[in-house]
C-alpha cells in the first residue's frame, strides 16, 4: 500500500533524476568543444615532420556540427613561419540529404582557406616525411565521410623567396563545389562526383575547372577540364625573367587543359598561349635588350600572323608516378600553329575519361 511518505519520495526522484541527466548534457556541452579541440591537435602534433594547432572549436548540437577556427599547418623545419595550409574557419556537419537516403555522411564549407607553397620550406628536410601522414591526418578530423566539399574565398599560391624579387604565382578568391563523393545518390556511375571552380590568377585572368571524380578509390579516377583566360603576362615577369631572362611589356597569357585519370593511367593534354604579347621594356640595359630582342625574333616565327598568338599544345601521358610532356609533338604543334592553323583560345573538348584507360594485353 502506497503510503504519503512513498509518495513524496517518488516525487522527489521524479524531478531529481531529470535535473541530474540536464546537468551532466549541461556539463558535456561546455566541455565538449575543450575535448574535440584537444583531440585535433594531438593529431596535429603526431603528423612527422610537421607542426600545427588549432584555435578554437565551437560546437552546434542542434544541427550537428561543429567549427575548426584558425587551423594550419607547416613543416617543422621551414625556413619562414608563412603556414603551408592555413584554414581560418572550417564548418563540418551532417549532410542531411543523404541522411534521409540511409548515409551518415559529412558535409566540410572551408571559408577563406590557404594553400601556399613555399618552395624553401618545402625544401626543407625531414626525416620520413611523407604527404599521405598530414592528408591522412586531417581526414581522420572528421569523424565521418566526406561526402559535399566547398570552399569560399580560397587562395592557392606558389612562392618562391630565394628570387629577387620573390616569385609569387597564386589564384584568388577561388569558389569550389565538390558533390557526392561518397556516390550517395548514384551507386552505378564510374565518375559520380561533379566538381567545379573559379577563381582569378595573378595578373587578373579568368580560372574555370569543370570535371567529374571518383574519389572512392586510393588513386582518384577523374575527367577534368581547366581554363585559364585573359591574364596580363607582365604579372609573370618576375618568373620569366628569372628563369627565362625575359620580361614582357605587354600581353595576355592564356592555358587550356584537359585531363583525363583512369585506374593510375593519365592522358591528357596543356595548351599555353601568349596573346599580342611585346618584349622589351625601355628601362631595360643592353643585354637583356639584346636578349629579348632575340627571343621576341625567334617568338614572331612561330607564331600565328592572322590572330597574333604564339601556342604550343604539350601532350601529357603515363603513370602518376612519371607523367612526362612529350617532346617532338610539342616541337611539331609549335610549327603547326605558327605556319598551318592558329589554335583556338578554348578547351578543345577532345580528352575523355575511356582516353585513359589501359588496354590490359597491350601491359
Amino acid at each position: 500500500m502506497e503510503t504519503p511518505k512513498n509518495r513524496k519520495i517518488y516525487k522527489k526522484k521524479r524531478f531529481t533524476i531529470p535535473l541530474v541527466v540536464l546537468g551532466l548534457l549541461v556539463v558535456l556541452r561546455f566541455y565538449l568543444p575543450t575535448f574535440v579541440k584537444n583531440q585535433i591537435n594531438n593529431t596535429l602534433a603526431d603528423i612527422p615532420g610537421y607542426y600545427g594547432e588549432v584555435k578554437d572549436v565551437d560546437i552546434a548540437l542542434y544541427r550537428g556540427a561543429y567549427v575548426i577556427d584558425g587551423m594550419y599547418l607547416n613543416k617543422l623545419k621551414a625556413k619562414t613561419e608563412v603556414p603551408f595550409l592555413n584554414f581560418p574557419k572550417s564548418d563540418i556537419s551532417i549532410e542531411w540529404g543523404s541522411l534521409f537516403k540511409g548515409k551518415i555522411v559529412s558535409e566540410i564549407v572551408m571559408h577563406n582557406p590557404e594553400i601556399i607553397y613555399v618552395v624553401e620550406d618545402q625544401n626543407a628536410t625531414d626525416a620520413d616525411v611523407s604527404v599521405d601522414d598530414w592528408t591522412k591526418a586531417l581526414t581522420e578530423i572528421v569523424p565521418m565521410d566526406v561526402n559535399k566539399f566547398i570552399i569560399h574565398k580560397g587562395k592557392i599560391a606558389y612562392v618562391e623567396l630565394g628570387t629577387d624579387p620573390n616569385i609569387d604565382l597564386h589564384f584568388n578568391d577561388v569558389e569550389l563545389t565538390a558533390t557526392n563523393l561518397r556516390n550517395v545518390v548514384e551507386k552505378n556511375r564510374t565518375l559520380p562526383s561533379p566538381i567545379h571552380a573559379t577563381g582569378v590568377s595573378i595578373g587578373g585572368g579568368k580560372m574555370t575547372l569543370d570535371g567529374r571524380i571518383n574519389l572512392v578509390k586510393q588513386i582518384p579516377d577523374m575527367d577534368v577540364s581547366f581554363a585559364l583566360e585573359k591574364a596580363n603576362v607582365k604579372a609573370l615577369n618576375d618568373f620569366t625573367n628569372h628563369y627565362a631572362g625575359i620580361d614582357f611589356e605587354s600581353g595576355n597569357f592564356e592555358l587550356f587543359s584537359e585531363i583525363a585519370i583512369a585506374d593510375g593511367h593519365l592522358k591528357g593534354y596543356m595548351k599555353p598561349l601568349l596573346e599580342n604579347s611585346k618584349l622589351i621594356g625601355k628601362n631595360d640595359k643592353f643585354l637583356e635588350v639584346l636578349w629579348e630582342g632575340l627571343v621576341g625574333f625567334f617568338k614572331f616565327i612561330l607564331k600565328n600572323q592572322s590572330t597574333n598568338t604564339i601556342a604550343t599544345k604539350i601532350p601529357l601521358e603515363g603513370d602518376l608516378n612519371n607523367v612526362e610532356g612529350s617532346v617532338w609533338p610539342t616541337v611539331i604543334n609549335i610549327f603547326s600553329n605558327a605556319w598551318i592553323k592558329a589554335f583556338k583560345g578554348k578547351i578543345d573538348d577532345e580528352i575523355e575519361f575511356k582516353d585513359a584507360f589501359v588496354d590490359e594485353n597491350k601491359k
